[in-house]
């Protein structure tokens, strides 16, 4: 374990040439630079700030919905079949052509109704607006509370007007109470955002939030045990201001605001403090979250045009919900005569007759 210890914490991959360990462990007194060991109170926190998110939706956000009249939807359940679920949980949830087809011989049911099944099945899991909405109300809060925090905060802070300030004597910058409880606020929301992702809303960008969860939550962690504290909280309060307006779907603010960090940590600190291994991975990371950042603008500016070009607005292209005024893929004509057919080999489940054939083949 000491081995493993003393190459996890390699101070020529953690530090600067010419820094070590011992130079951030005795500071003068009245002085603190962040520690390793400071980054375990967020778990117990993370717990405390599901447990006030529960408390918020259940006695604050539902009584709000009440208000607006939002409701939750009665959404037709689908009907008891003993083979389609059976498919449905250990197969596939949307079936392609091939095992619709044995499916509709096997239950002599029309391809269009085992379609119809399966959309219904598959809205019986979906969350309600309700809760969509509560959800949605608790980020909003949190995110918009926090970027007040952060903002007073780095108002009086000498990096937020000059960036370059992120870097002068650095790592030797002081550790504040405000800074402390901005960093580890922040890591225990997104631990606590990385555990309820689980069970929150599934939605299309499942895997694209869980690595944007896990590359914050790494920027975050490395950031403090390296003492980037400074141009850190620029990034924590950039994400925030965009965030808690992402819940009313705008993105753009926040790919603006990243560039500008990214001007910082790639440019002025190689000018003033030079590259070492944790600089590449710090910014590896940014660079991560930033290619996030597009893809999320891009899906939003997709709704936005939809929503210009139709006159409303459309469902969120990240949502994975159906509507339920969705009908399924239609089948062409040639795939319902193959069904039809299929079905009338044995004479069992019905026949098409001459006469009635070439009336529907005229119809085609």
């Amino acid at each position: 374990m000491a081995a493993l210890s003393a190459w996890f914490w390699n101070e020529r991959f953690w530090l600067p040439h010419n820094v070590t360990w011992a130079d951030l462990a005795d500071p003068a007194p009245g002085v603190e630079y962040p520690k390793a060991g400071h980054l375990l109170s967020a778990l117990p926190l993370a717990l405390g700030i599901f447990a006030v998110r529960i408390f918020f939706e259940r006695c604050i956000a539902s009584p709000c919905a009440s208000i607006l009249q939002i409701q939750t939807e009665l959404s037709r359940r689908a009907q008891p079949n003993a083979v389609l679920e059976k498919v449905f949980t250990s197969i596939t949830k949307s079936p392609d052509s091939r095992h619709l087809e044995g499916l509709s011989k096997q239950l002599d049911w029309d391809v269009r109704k085992i379609q119809r099944w399966f959309r219904q099945r598959r809205n019986q899991d979906k969350p309600s607006t309700r809760t969509k909405f509560c959800e949605s109300m608790w980020r909003f809060t949190f995110y918009l509370c926090i970027f007040i925090y952060g903002i007073r905060f780095l108002w009086q802070s000498l990096w937020m007007w000059d960036t370059r300030q992120c870097w002068y004597n650095y790592p030797y910058q002081v550790l504040t109470s405000g800074l402390y409880y901005y960093y580890i606020t922040e890591l225990s929301f997104y631990w606590s955002l990385m555990f309820s992702q689980f069970t929150d809303i599934k939605r299309k960008d499942f895997l694209i939030m869980f690595v944007h969860h896990l590359a914050t939550i790494s920027l975050i962690s490395f950031s403090y045990v390296n003492n980037m504290l400074r141009v850190g909280s620029l990034v924590m309060c950039i994400h925030d201001s965009s965030d808690f307006l992402l819940e009313v779907r705008v993105r753009a603010m926040k790919c603006s605001g990243c560039c500008r960090i990214l001007n910082t940590t790639l440019f002025e600190s190689w000018e003033i403090i030079g590259p070492y291994p944790s600089w590449w991975l710090f910014n590896c990371l940014l660079l991560v979250l930033q290619l996030l950042h597009i893809i999320w603008s891009y899906l939003i500016a997709r709704i936005a045009f939809k929503a210009i070009m139709r006159g409303k607005v459309s469902k969120d292209d990240r949502s994975d919900i159906e509507s339920s005024s969705e009908e399924e893929t239609e089948t062409t004509p040639r795939e319902r005569l193959k069904t039809a057919s299929s079905r009338g080999e044995n004479g069992s489940n019905g026949h098409f007759g001459s006469k009635s054939w070439s009336q529907n083949h005229n119809n085609w």
